[in-house]
């Protein structure tokens, strides 16, 4: 389903009499000075995604998960001169709760971690219901025509490489579907690219996540923007915030294009024959 579209997304620049040169790739100070320099980027829109799946205390990315949230905001350039811009906006939002087919029951740390009750989910589509309800939502905002081809370059985006690589691909297998061609070409992973830009900045407020990599919070916090907003671990705010650091990287001049790769037909060691999980191999 679409959402209303949120206000404008907030930047760090500064009137062009006070700008700066843009020299200095580790300092978080000279970075908020730089002012909006279009440079070329390529993709006209960027789908951002980050899912919601269930999940057990104690259990990592080889579990098999199961997406309960499914939010997209749709972006585009608001400044595009030819193939250079600068100003993204978020033009649309989708967002739809799913209901899982293999263990339909939250656990009670999934709701606390999300959010999300039983209920949502209760009363939500299944997978495959909520791909047909996102096509239409690409082809009403042009993004591809009705047969799927697209009309336009664009590109998804998430928080890691996990959403698509990770989840949608084995949400896929479990709900005995391939995935649409629209969806199973490389990805922006934003928080590599984030690690990218500012390598060598320090969060002012956030902590680091995982193996030293930066989660949404960190992310915002180098780039020099305000905190997270909204619930961390809510997918349409985590989408919203992700929102937020792709304008500011363009507004830093980054080049926005894929950087991780996607496997459609990867396998776990979990996986059996047309969408059976098979639970002996699971850890007790």
């Amino acid at each position: 389903m679409s959402l209303a579209v949120p206000q404008a997304l907030e930047t760090k620049s500064r009137p062009k009499s006070e700008c700066r040169p843009f020299n200095d790739t580790n300092s978080v100070l000279v970075r908020s000075f730089w002012c909006p320099s279009k440079v070329k980027q390529t993709y006209d829109a960027f789908l951002l995604l980050d899912v919601e799946a269930t999940c057990q205390q104690g259990t990592d990315f080889s579990y098999p998960n199961e997406i309960i949230e499914f939010p997209v905001c749709l972006m585009r350039w608001k400044d595009r001169d030819g193939d250079k811009a600068s100003q993204l906006e978020v033009i649309a939002e989708f967002r739809s709760f799913v209901k899982p087919s293999w263990r339909p029951t939250l656990s009670e740390f999934c709701i606390e971690l999300t959010g999300i009750t039983q209920e949502d989910v209760d009363a939500a589509p299944g997978f495959p219901a909520v791909l047909r309800s996102l096509r239409a939502f690409l082809v009403e905002h042009k993004l591809i025509e009705k047969n799927g081809k697209p009309r336009m370059r664009f590109c998804w985006c998430t928080d890691g490489p996990w959403d698509i690589r990770d989840f949608v691909v084995k949400q896929s297998f479990i709900s005995q579907i391939p995935i649409p061609d629209w969806m199973s070409s490389d990805v922006l992973d934003v928080r590599a690219l984030v690690s990218a830009h500012t390598s060598g900045s320090k969060p002012r407020h956030g902590p680091f996540w995982g193996s030293g990599t930066l989660n949404i919070p960190a992310q915002l916090s180098v780039l020099g923007l305000p905190p997270f907003q909204g619930r961390q671990h809510s997918g349409i705010d985590d989408t919203r915030n992700l929102a937020r650091i792709l304008t500011q990287l363009a507004v830093d001049g980054v080049q926005l294009q894929p950087n991780t790769s996607i496997n459609p037909r990867r396998r776990w060691f979990w996986m059996g024959k047309a969408g059976q999980i098979l639970e002996e191999n699971l850890p007790s």
